[in-house]
């Protein structure tokens, strides 16, 4: 029995089942983990939503920033709607309202005490233990779970406040701890997030650093896997493994096998390869 962490599919179902089969994923037997972000941009968010629906206990999803976006679009007036052809098809289609329903009710967090990995989308405030960051991501689920969600959906986006703070309250509380969980790549030692860079380490603003380098960083004494930062592609190190590389743009969809030596496996974007087959003549 093993298990795999596998990073933002972001839509790209044929090379997610070309993942599948180079690992030999067994259902029943072997576990998947999705770093979030299953959906928008690939053009096939509706499949990889009803395939990872349908696996039941053998996959375990976190939500990404992309995802919450999706779940924002249901609620949202059909004027306000934004016309992402992807995500469109997944809210017209006759069993969107059910997909929706279930990724809503996905963690922002994953814990395995055996392995002591924790699965998450973006990243951790410079203040959390392991214990702060499963309650604060625990108030947000339920939230998220309850009959009141649309309007912690409609109200989540903003960059105020810049971080996470146990001062903090209500709503402002809510939008820090999702924008930790789902948006982070670089803060300053205080926890406060640098939303506008994006790139590669070396590209940031002076006095922030990538989330897993904040000195001071409350002691780790657990691994994370993470997705979310294409740019900085494939990591391993200071107990981090980052596994998005970039399938949606062109890039490889990753897996991770974890254990004591985690081991990378990956597959280049099936769009790709097929493109590069047609300009051959195969």
């Amino acid at each position: 029995m093993s298990i795999y962490a596998i990073g933002d599919v972001q839509g790209c179902y044929d090379t997610l089942r070309r993942l599948l089969d180079r690992i030999g994923f067994e259902p029943g037997t072997d576990t998947l983990w999705f770093t979030g972000d299953l959906v928008n941009r690939g053009g096939q968010s509706l499949e990889t939503l009803r395939f990872i629906r349908a696996l039941g206990d053998s996959a375990v999803s976190v939500l990404g920033n992309h995802d919450l976006h999706l779940i924002a679009e249901l609620v949202k007036p059909s004027e306000r709607r934004q016309k992402n052809v992807d995500l469109k098809r997944v809210l017209e289609a006759q069993d969107g309202l059910e997909l929706i329903d279930w990724l809503r009710r996905r963690p922002l967090v994953h814990f395995d005490p055996r392995h002591r990995f924790l699965l998450l989308h973006a990243g951790l405030s410079p203040q959390w233990t392991l214990e702060k960051v499963q309650s604060e991501a625990a108030r947000v689920e339920r939230e998220l779970r309850s009959d009141d969600y649309k309007q912690l959906v409609l109200r989540m986006y903003g960059n105020r406040p810049g971080g996470w703070s146990r001062r903090l309250k209500g709503m402002d509380r809510t939008r820090a701890t999702i924008n930790v969980l789902t948006r982070m790549r670089f803060c300053d030692p205080q926890g406060q997030i640098c939303f506008d860079s994006k790139g590669p380490p070396g590209t940031q603003p002076v006095g922030n650093y990538p989330w897993f380098e904040v000195p001071g960083h409350k002691a780790r004494d657990f691994r994370v896997v993470c997705g979310h930062w294409s740019a900085l592609g494939r990591f391993a190190g200071l107990g981090v493994f980052a596994i998005d590389t970039g399938c949606v743009w062109g890039g490889k969809l990753t897996a991770l096998k974890l254990g004591e030596d985690p081991e990378f496996i990956s597959v280049a974007n099936a769009q790709t390869l097929a493109a590069e087959g047609r300009g051959r003549g195969d």
